[in-house]
């Protein structure tokens, strides 16, 4: 196993001096302020990856032609998108599709094989409540119990039809035993519970639950303490769009934390980083955001753990210049140098956390 735990340099020079740089770059063309942060946070990470051969004097030059060229592409994307806009819309009246139906009966079908797989007293509590209509507390006074217990035993209940949905869409039982009691931990949004059953690691040991859990996370809104704070905030990440999803997310919770500015991007781009050598050399990873405090200082700590083939020489890893595509190295060097604290433990053929923390001024 390698592990290392290296205090960053002092300061992020000179990346943190080219933020405001940048911003104003990219701010001065573009009127999307989501935008804006997206190209800023593009612009560094290749600036960042660029860094080995790229002189100190001509960095800031290098940024500024970088953003530049971003500008120009996203344009030429949105006149594209403009030209090919009204091949995308369909007409408001447009008459209902004869496939329209067959695809309602199978929906229907999968729904009544989804209900046959509850428990009956759960399926006749959820029918009596959905389909005829009867309130929390007509349904309590029947069984002898309160409204409160009754909303929690239909919230249960949902969470497995969820669950039972997919798997009959699936067509396919789940391989283990540890999947339907982790995947009904997810649907419940239960956080607890994924703690004690490890859902997290089970997810990116399992490629079946991984599926699952992706359309449990795109049908259900996801629960978030206010303060972003420990199990507040996670973010699977398997493709190039759970990219962008990670940084977002990184910056919403670090806003919400209290850090402005240069802060923002920083955090968002080192968390954009990672993201990215997940994608490309991990089966899948996640992300998590906790907010912390510690001798009387407000941080973001930042956990990304992947199952990918595990970084060799982690010393190795996070030496300047290091950029080999032969593990997650792409990056490491300068992503620590944006963080204040940074932690790699990696496994050969396990996969790899990183740790990272940036502490509020």
């Amino acid at each position: 196993m390698g592990e290392a735990q290296v205090p960053p340099p002092n300061g992020h020079e000179p990346f943190a001096d080219l933020v405001p740089v940048i911003r104003r770059v990219v701010a001065a063309r573009v009127r999307n302020a989501a935008q804006v942060d997206d190209i800023v946070q593009e612009t560094l990470s290749r600036v960042m990856a660029a860094r080995s051969r790229v002189q100190g004097d001509t960095l800031a030059p290098y940024a500024v032609a970088t953003a530049r060229n971003l500008i120009a592409s996203a344009a030429q994307r949105e006149q594209r998108a403009r030209q090919l806009a009204h091949l995308l819309a369909e007409p408001e009246d447009a008459e209902p599709r004869p496939e329209d139906e067959a695809v309602r009966r199978a929906d229907a079908a999968l729904v009544n094989a989804a209900l046959a797989r509850l428990p009956q007293p759960d399926r006749e509590l959820l029918l009596a409540h959905e389909v005829e209509g009867r309130d929390t507390a007509a349904l309590a006074a029947d069984r002898r119990s309160t409204p409160g217990a009754v909303a929690a035993r239909l919230a249960r209940t949902r969470a497995r039809l969820r669950i039972e949905y997919l798997l009959a869409q699936r067509g396919a039982d789940p391989p283990t035993d540890r999947c339907r009691p982790s995947l009904l931990a997810l649907s419940s949004a239960d956080r607890r519970r994924q703690a004690e059953l490890d859902v997290a690691g089970h997810l990116l040991a399992c490629d079946f639950c991984a599926d699952l859990a992706r359309l449990l996370r795109e049908h259900r809104p996801t629960r978030t303490r206010p303060d972003g704070g420990p199990g507040g905030e996670r973010v699977p990440v398997a493709r190039d769009a759970d990219v962008v999803a990670a940084r977002q997310t990184a910056r919403a919770v670090a806003a919400r934390t209290g850090f402005t500015g240069t802060d923002l991007t920083l955090i968002a781009t080192a968390v954009s980083e990672i993201a990215r050598n997940i994608v490309k050399f991990a089966r899948r990873g996640e992300f998590s955001f906790s907010v912390i405090t510690q001798d009387g200082r407000t941080g973001l700590l930042i956990t990304a753990r992947d199952s990918g083939p595990g970084i060799p020489d982690v010393a190795q890893a996070l030496r300047e210049g290091y950029s080999t595509y032969r593990g997650l190295g792409l990056g490491l060097p300068g992503t620590r140098r944006l963080m204040d604290d940074f932690e790699i433990v990696s496994e050969v053929g396990q996969g790899t956390t990183v740790t990272m923390t940036k502490w509020r001024s």
